[in-house]
């Protein structure tokens, strides 16, 4: 029998941290053959050349995607990687995409799939973001022929959007596979890796909200403002490179003279979760604030609007919220003993083996490709 080729796409670091574990059992498995195309982010010296961090992980098929133009334009971006990915796709003979989240490489690989009759798996569909993302995540489901998503309640948005149940499978955040895993380099290690001189510190990781860019900068103004502000020791990871990533990487010239701070443009994944395992705090609008520090039970400062609806504050303790205050933020921190709880709202570290014995079966391989939508049953009470 014939091996499948299963196409998995990245576009950023916090992407491939989500698909590594399914990639990497993927490429193992005798009965597929996995392929990675490589783009966006990964591809930016500005952003640390992350794709060097793929190439260590010694997967046989990985495209580089250096043909891209990737410009501060989204919408241009977004019609390259189709360009470039249709081609690639047409080249090696694909039967099936998957694809993480709501990112445009995303996006990309889901329009490109649906319109060349490729099946696409959509992992972390259902979700609400806040910003322009969560619209792009929403538009992927729709495009993608199965999902596999993180809980229940993202599960039954995906209904509501009219998504068939059966192509719907609830197997948890993937990462947290990694992140429980025993193999995990040691602290130490890490601080000698990356030269990290304190025992103390915080995690900051700021990401521009695009549909709010004309405030970017006096934000990111107070961010800065309060950490400088709060005595506390950080860690400091570049935005994405999404609009507006050039404004806060300028306000990060102000760490540069205190020795309180280390700014990286990427920390490789499995070094991130030890050093985010033991942080006092993380502080930003990260995902990884609402997710990964769950898992661990590191206290998170969630600072506005980017993950907006992304969780319930009655349910997750470990968060708290406040706007771009200066006043605010640091009176988080000097909270944020108080946050230190753990859960798993978003998955129990299986994901990696239900993902790959949904993959085994032959039900997700006859999937109609022409989807319809299903109505909602309402009632008439």
């Amino acid at each position: 029998m014939m091996r499948k080729k299963v196409l998995f796409i990245t576009g950023t670091r916090a992407d491939y941290g989500k698909i590594k574990s399914l990639l990497r059992a993927v490429d193992e498995d005798e009965d597929f053959e996995a392929f990675v195309f490589v783009s966006g982010m990964h591809l930016l010296p500005q952003f640390g050349n992350t794709f060097r961090e793929i190439e260590k992980d010694h997967y046989e098929n990985i495209y580089l995607a250096f043909g891209l133009a990737l410009t501060n334009d989204m919408s241009y971006n977004l019609g390259d990687v189709i360009c470039e990915l249709s081609g690639y796709i047409q080249k090696v003979g694909i039967d099936m995409i998957v694809v993480h989240g709501d990112r445009i490489e995303a996006l990309a690989g889901a329009i490109v799939g649906a319109l060349k009759n490729v099946r696409v798996i959509h992992i972390e569909g259902g979700e609400l973001s806040g910003t322009i993302d969560e619209s792009i995540r929403h538009a992927i489901s729709k495009f993608a022929h199965i999902h596999m998503v993180c809980n229940d309640e993202a599960r039954n948005r995906l209904i509501q959007l009219g998504e068939e149940e059966a192509r719907i499978y609830v197997i948890g955040s993937p990462d947290i596979d990694i992140m429980l895993s025993p193999h995990l380099p040691a602290f130490p290690m890490c601080k000698k890796r990356y030269d990290i001189p304190f025992e103390e510190y915080g995690i900051l990781m700021y990401h521009p909200v695009t549909t709010e860019y004309e405030s970017i900068s006096d934000r990111i103004s107070r961010v800065v403002g309060a950490v400088l502000e709060s005595g506390e020791n950080y860690i400091v990871i570049y935005p994405n490179n999404d609009l507006g990533s050039e404004i806060i990487l300028e306000e990060y010239k102000k760490l540069s003279n205190s020795k309180r701070f280390r700014v990286f443009p990427s920390i490789r994944f499995e070094y991130f979760l030890t050093i985010l395992k033991n942080a006092k705090f993380i502080i930003g609008n990260s995902s990884a604030g609402i997710r990964e520090s769950e898992i661990y039970g590191i206290p998170s400062i969630d600072i506005g609007s980017r993950q907006s609806g992304r969780y319930d504050e009655n349910a997750i303790k470990n968060i708290q919220h406040v706007k771009e205050d200066k006043e605010d933020i640091k009176n988080a921190i000097r909270k944020v003993e108080q946050y230190r709880f753990s859960g798993k709202h978003f998955g129990m570290g299986n994901s990696t083996r239900m993902f790959l014995d949904i993959l085994h079966q032959d039900e997700i391989w006859k999937f109609d490709i022409q989807k319809k939508f299903i109505d909602l049953k309402w009632s008439n009470d």
